[in-house]
């Protein structure tokens, strides 16, 4: 049985903390690629932030709306990248279409919340200060949209 094509529009999900460390996810089609949590919506009329919700869960086990991370504490950025996908990514996606619309959004989360990955989708975790977690970052909109985070963090950091 054939998958349905992605939707063109996704959302990516700078999770951090209060002291700015970012959680990053090492994908397994692609070891060595770091990344926040990225996922296309699954519905043309799919909420953005209930995709960003679901992607979270799916890539990470975090629970939006749980007492420890309360739904006000995803943040929808306000701010879009339009770029091309990646050719060998294209495939996923229906005949023609080159480019995707990501919406950043924000995830403040405390500093020991329990990560569980998906082990078909991403291999590895770990949190670091934004600034070297945009370093490793393989994306260059996802590298930009975490240098974004001391304009959008929720608490000044310590």
């Amino acid at each position: 049985m054939e998958r349905p094509a992605k939707i063109p529009e996704s959302v990516l999900v700078v999770i951090h903390t209060a002291a700015r460390d970012v959680l990053l996810i090492e994908r397994a089609d692609h070891p060595g690629y770091w990344q926040s949590v990225t996922g296309a919506k699954d519905a043309l009329d799919e909420p953005l932030a209930l995709t960003a919700a679901r992607e979270v869960r799916e890539e990470t086990g975090i629970e939006v709306g749980s007492p420890q991370v309360p739904r006000e504490h995803l943040r929808d950025w306000g701010m879009s990248n339009v770029y091309e996908i990646y050719p060998v990514w294209r495939h996923r996606y229906a005949v023609g279409v080159t480019h995707n619309t990501e919406h950043l959004f924000g995830l403040l989360v405390p500093r020991d919340t329990p990560v569980v990955l998906n082990p078909r989708e991403h291999l590895r975790h770990r949190w670091l200060p934004w600034r070297e977690a945009a370093d490793c970052c393989f994306s260059p909109s996802n590298a930009e949209a975490i240098l974004q985070l001391p304009r959008f963090a929720q608490t000044p950091a310590p």
